[in-house]
């Protein structure tokens, strides 16, 4: 495997958000963000000195100026997204409730489960880069769903790598479809990186050590299974690492597995090893979990390599 100098393009949905805030006297105020585990994935490599492109669709609106603009900031190549003035970009909300948060979408028929891979989009996919994929990216939409296995397979044709994160969201399909496309897309991994508690609901088993032998079976030629509050399992030529995570103070996980998958490509297409960047990317979901949202505390490669050494 050579992910060395490789481009990273990360590929799904991505919304804007709007989560609800109290001001001094009370009053509910709103403050704009973005979401979307892939666009936070792109946004983290970016922030570590990564090229990175985001392939998507926006709709010709105020949410997908909002998008374009915040990528654009972030340094990440935002000259394949297509913008669809047929169909909306998706908004969320986020509103506190006794339990933690209510989340309320609004992505039906939204612009990115409308996407086609056009001629721009296949020249990208053909030049030998990481893609990167999760199985939300699929489950918005029958057409988002071919459109990742055609993308998979131009990638493959032309030498190129995926990098695939088994996010399991049942409230956009159901379980046995979701088995079903998820270990399909599993098998054509180079680089897999499940989330342990998703993990045990969509193989049925609870032990990690049986998860670690479920996913082995599909050949990745890097497993990083991220365990939350006990860091990642890196598996890679036979050799397994454990890293535990940051002692810190959690205060927002949201985005934590999709920052940990973002630094951990950057440092692999930046030279370092499976596991030394598995350390990397765990140091930087710590840090990331000590902010609130999924993008803003999101930390660039010199909070990271503070972070590592104090």
């Amino acid at each position: 495997m050579n992910s060395h100098n490789k481009n990273i393009v990360c590929m799904g949905e991505a919304m804007v958000e709007f989560t609800r805030v109290e001001d001094q006297k009370g009053e509910a105020l709103y403050i704009r963000g973005l979401g979307g585990d892939t666009s936070n994935c792109a946004i983290s490599a970016a922030r570590q000195g990564a090229d990175v492109a985001y392939l998507s669709s926006v709709g010709n609106d105020q949410f997908g100026n909002v998008a374009m603009d915040i990528w654009s900031k972030e340094g990440i190549d935002v000259s394949h997204i297509s913008i669809n003035p047929g169909y909306p970009t998706g908004i969320y909300f986020i509103e506190p409730a006794p339990e933690g948060r209510n989340f309320t979408y609004y992505r039906k028929e939204s612009a990115a489960s409308k996407m086609t891979l056009t001629s721009d989009a296949r020249a990208l996919l053909s030049g030998e880069v990481i893609l990167h994929l999760s199985a939300i990216s699929q489950a918005i939409s029958a057409t988002a769903k071919e459109l990742s296995f055609d993308a998979i397979d131009l990638v493959k044709q032309n030498g190129g790598m995926l990098s695939y994160d088994t996010n399991l969201r049942l409230n956009l399909w159901g379980l046995e479809e979701a088995r079903s496309v998820i270990n399909k897309t599993a098998a054509q991994a180079d680089i897999l990186l499940p989330s342990l508690d998703e993990a045990q609901i969509l193989t049925g088993l609870h032990d990690k050590e049986d998860i670690i032998r479920f996913f082995l079976k599909f050949e990745p030629e890097i497993l990083a299974l991220k365990c939350g509050n006990e860091g990642a399992t890196i598996i890679f030529e036979g050799k397994a690492e454990h890293i535990p995570a940051l002692n810190v103070n959690a205060i927002d996980t949201s985005g934590a597995g999709d920052t940990f998958a973002g630094a951990f490509l950057a440092r692999m297409v930046q030279g370092a090893s499976p596991f030394e960047a598995a350390r990397f990317a765990v140091a930087a979901a710590g840090i990331s979990v000590q902010g609130y949202g999924a993008v803003s505390p999101i930390p660039n490669r010199k909070q990271v390599l503070e972070a590592m050494t104090t």
